[in-house]
């Protein structure tokens, strides 16, 4: 095989590779209860018992999805005192939603209407 065609099937891989990354960022905006829980950090760091509050979930579940967006980068945490608060780690997620929204409500119709994308990441 010629070196061209090695360059480009590694950066073929690299690409794949990418894509999968890329596909799981999204995936963590993809789930209706962590997207909740995103927008709500939005306006400041929250303590999870406000969080479970907000959502009217269980503590088990709402810490499972806390230490999903934890793991994945979105959000960190900050003890003070006893307390310890969730925050989002990075600004650019308010402009990413900001960008969502637009386009979600260009399409809004269509978005709804798609047979193709996966109905588990509607809310139940």
């Amino acid at each position: 095989m010629s070196t061209a065609k090695l360059r480009s099937a590694a950066e073929g891989a690299r690409d794949d590779v990418a894509d999968l990354v890329y596909a799981k960022f999204m995936s963590g905006f993809a789930d209706p209860t962590r997207l909740r829980i995103i927008r709500y950090l939005l306006d400041g760091p929250r303590a999870v018992g406000e969080i479970v509050a907000y959502l009217g979930m269980s503590q088990s579940r709402v810490s499972n999805h806390l230490a999903c967006l934890r793991w994945c980068g979105y959000v960190d945490t900050e003890r003070r005192g006893r307390t310890v608060l969730y925050r989002l780690t990075d600004r650019r997620i308010r402009k990413i939603l900001e960008l969502a929204t637009a386009v979600v409500a260009d399409n809004a119709s269509h978005i709804a209407a798609c047979t193709r994308l996966s109905a588990a990441a509607e809310p139940s």
